[in-house]
C-alpha cells in the first residue's frame, strides 16, 4: 500500500458479500467512489445523500460500472438533528445489522453559518451530525460485529484543538480554517472514544485523512483562501501544499480502514496513505479529551449514549 494506491487495489480479492455498508455524502467525490468500490466487492451499500436528485444520479453512476451493485438510497441532512434521527429510524427499519459505516460527508472553510439546531456549521455537520447518527445505529453495528466505523478527518485537524469554552463561536470572531480544524480534530477524538466504548463488542473505529484531492469539499474556497492556506502550509515542517491525489487514491484509505484484515486488532487510530499514521497532533489522540468531547456532544445533541 502506498500514496497512490487505489480503492480497487485495496479491495483486490476481498469478498464483501453479506456485508451491509453505509456511506454518508455518497453523491459525489470520495463518498461516491467509496460506495462504488464497496459495492464492487459485493457489499450491500446504502448511499446517504441530501436530495433525491443526487441519490438517483449517484446510483446511476455506480451502476454504469457495477451493473449488479446492491444499492439503496436514503435522504440525510447532517445539518439537522431531526433529519439524522429520521434517517436512522428509516435505516434501522430496513436492516438488523451493519458491518461498515463510513462517515464521509463534510463541509470545509464555509462562511459563518449555523445549522438548524444552532451549531457552527462545520462543527455541527462534520462532527455532531455523525456523532448522533453513529450512536443511534450502534445496535446495528454490534449486531454486525466484527464491524468498523470510519470517520473522515483531515490533516487540517492540526489547525485547531477543540475550543472547549466556545466550540460554536458564540463569543468570539469566526475563523473558517480554525473551525474546520476543530471539526476535524473532533472526528479523530470521536474515533478514539467510540473505539474504547465498542471494541469489546467487536466494533472498531478509525479516523482517516484522505489526502489533498480536488472535490466539491473545496467549493467554498476563494483564491484568497488558497493563498492563506498556502502561507499556513509553508510555516509547517516540510512547507507547502502536499501532492494531490486522485479520487480513487483518496478514497483508498477509507476502504482500507474498513476492510484490511491486519487492522482487526487496532482501533482509535489516525490513518493516511493506507497505513496507521503518526502525523497527528497530540491533542487529537488524547483519551481524556476524547471522553470530554463525548460528554459535550451528548449535551449538545440532547441525548446520552451509555457505555455498552
Amino acid at each position: 500500500m502506498a500514496f497512490d494506491t487505489t480503492t480497487d487495489e485495496v479491495l483486490d480479492g476481498v469478498d464483501l458479500r453479506g456485508t451491509v455498508a453505509l456511506v454518508t455524502g455518497a453523491s459525489t467525490g470520495l463518498g461516491l467512489e467509496t460506495a462504488r468500490a464497496l459495492a464492487s466487492a459485493g457489499a450491500m451499500v446504502t448511499l446517504a445523500v441530501r436530495t433525491a436528485e443526487r441519490a438517483a444520479a449517484a446510483e446511476a453512476t455506480i451502476r454504469e460500472r457495477v451493473p449488479a451493485a446492491a444499492l439503496e438510497c436514503g435522504l440525510l441532512d447532517l445539518t439537522s438533528l431531526a433529519s439524522v434521527r429520521e434517517f436512522a429510524g428509516w435505516f434501522s427499519s430496513r436492516h438488523d445489522r451493519m458491518g461498515i459505516m463510513i462517515n464521509n460527508a463534510g463541509v470545509m472553510a464555509t462562511p459563518f453559518e449555523r445549522t438548524d439546531d444552532g451549531f457552527e456549521l462545520q462543527f455541527g455537520t462534520n462532527h455532531l451530525g455523525h456523532f448522533l447518527l453513529t450512536n443511534l445505529l450502534t445496535p446495528l453495528l454490534i449486531e454486525g460485529a466484527p464491524a468498523r466505523v470510519v470517520n473522515l478527518s483531515s490533516g487540517g485537524h492540526r489547525s485547531s484543538d477543540i475550543i472547549w469554552d466556545d466550540p460554536n463561536y458564540e463569543r468570539r470572531e469566526y475563523d473558517k480554517f480554525e473551525a474546520y480544524g476543530q471539526s476535524k480534530t473532533a472526528n479523530i477524538l470521536f474515533s478514539v472514544e467510540l473505539d474504547r466504548r465498542l471494541r469489546d463488542s467487536g466494533v472498531r473505529s478509525y479516523a482517516v485523512h484522505p489526502g489533498m484531492i480536488a472535490t466539491e469539499l473545496g467549493r467554498y474556497m476563494t483564491r484568497d483562501d488558497y493563498r492563506a492556506l498556502s502561507e499556513r502550509a509553508k510555516s509547517r515542517p516540510g512547507g507547502g501544499f502536499p501532492q494531490r491525489k486522485s479520487i480513487e487514491s483518496g478514497a483508498a484509505t477509507s476502504v482500507w480502514a474498513a476492510t484490511d484484515d491486519e487492522l482487526r486488532t487496532q482501533g482509535g487510530v489516525y490513518c493516511e496513505d493506507c497505513t496507521v499514521s503518526e502525523q497527528v497532533a497530540p491533542w487529537a489522540l488524547d483519551a481524556d479529551s476524547a471522553q470530554r468531547l463525548w460528554t459535550m456532544s451528548e449535551m449538545l445533541v440532547g441525548q446520552s449514549f451509555p457505555v455498552v
